[in-house]
């Protein structure tokens, strides 16, 4: 495995720039939500990083819970379109204030169809927030509430974001060079 140095292109986004707005995407959603429970879901596996920080600075009571949904192949960098969920939750969210916790969000159609699945189970709020959100990309309208940054079309890793499987673990959002990455 290569050192991710070999094709940073560039810092997107630093580790103190990340930390400063998830602490305020917390402050947000804890005054949106006083006197509320509230339930996260995290979309796996790039938004742990996100919710295990963002979490941190939320001051209503809340509980998590997990999905893992794909729409890329093996190894794939672009959605094919057909969303599978190879992880439901464990829980019913029935009449609950529900936010779908995203490492990125770019066309759309995956959060669309986790957001059509989920209003059929009757929640009493829904809404997403993303860490990352490439406007220029979308096809699709989803509700997103909360936005860490938004991004333009470029390919990132780093805080959960990978690069085949790897490079979840940087403190930071970075730029691949695609001339200089080889698998």
């Amino acid at each position: 495995m290569k050192d991710y140095r070999d094709f940073l292109a560039e810092v997107l986004i630093p580790e103190d720039k990340l930390q400063k707005r998830i602490t305020e995407l917390g402050a947000e959603i804890s005054r949106d939500y006083a006197g509320k429970e509230i339930l996260l879901i995290c979309i796996l596996r790039g938004g742990v990083m996100f919710l295990t920080d963002l979490i941190r600075h939320i001051d209503t009571p809340l509980a998590i819970e997990f999905m893992a949904v794909s729409s890329y192949g093996v190894g794939g960098r672009e959605s094919q379109g057909q969303v599978r969920i190879t992880l439901d939750l464990n829980c019913s969210i029935q009449d609950k204030h529900v936010i779908l916790v995203e490492d990125i969000i770019d066309s759309g159609h995956t959060l669309a169809s986790v957001i059509e699945l989920l209003e059929t189970r009757d929640p009493a709020s829904l809404c997403i927030c993303t860490l990352l959100d490439k406007v220029e990309r979308r096809e699709v309208n989803v509700p997103v509430k909360y936005t860490g940054f938004t991004i333009p079309n470029k390919f990132v890793f780093g805080y959960g974001l990978d690069i085949d499987d790897f490079y979840r673990n940087l403190p930071f959002i970075g730029v691949v060079d695609l001339e200089r990455y080889q698998p």
